[in-house]
């Protein structure tokens, strides 16, 4: 089995905390590699034939400082062929114009290099007004709120992870 590459981007450690549940369902670090984005390089995106993608947003709407930095160099990255999944952190009260904005950033650069984007996720449970994330009604990814529903938060991993896993695995 090819391993999975998660990287992912946190300012506050939150992303962390949920991409190491991730790993932890997805089987552990024997299945899923995790890095955080301030350390990656564009080759470390190479080796990954399947990849799973996280990031809060930041402020008004914004990536997370890592994933800003970063964010031009995903041109350098062939992701044809790469099944991606994302992930996300954000507050759907405080900025319930632009919650989830990052995910949506990236999943919409990276389904433009040619990512195959798996994992949607519906958008009922949630009360925001606005976000980039939202394509056909659902979320790109994994939708997370550790400021407003964080008891939700290990359950809707393990709902994601279930119906990624064999994507990512097939």
């Amino acid at each position: 089995m090819t391993k999975i590459g998660l990287f992912y981007g946190t300012q506050t450690g939150n992303t962390e905390t949920i991409a190491e549940l991730i790993q932890k369902e997805m089987g552990g670090d024997s299945v899923v590699d995790m890095m955080d984005i301030s350390q990656a390089d564009v080759d470390d995106f190479r080796q990954y034939s399947c990849l799973i993608i996280g990031c809060p947003t930041w402020n008004v709407g914004e990536l997370q400082s890592d994933w800003e930095g970063f964010y031009d160099q995903l041109d350098e990255i062939d992701f044809n062929g790469k099944k991606v999944a994302y992930f996300g952190a954000g507050d759907q009260v405080g900025y319930a114009d632009n919650f989830q904005d990052a995910m949506g950033i990236l999943e919409e650069k990276i389904s433009g290099l040619g990512g195959k984007t798996v994992g949607f996720w519906p958008t009922a449970g949630y009360d925001f007004d606005e976000s980039k994330a939202v394509k056909n009604g659902k979320f790109v990814g994994l939708a997370l709120d550790e400021d407003n529903q964080p008891e939700l938060t290990e359950l809707r991993v393990k709902t994601w992870v279930s119906e990624i896993k064999p994507i990512l695995q097939s």
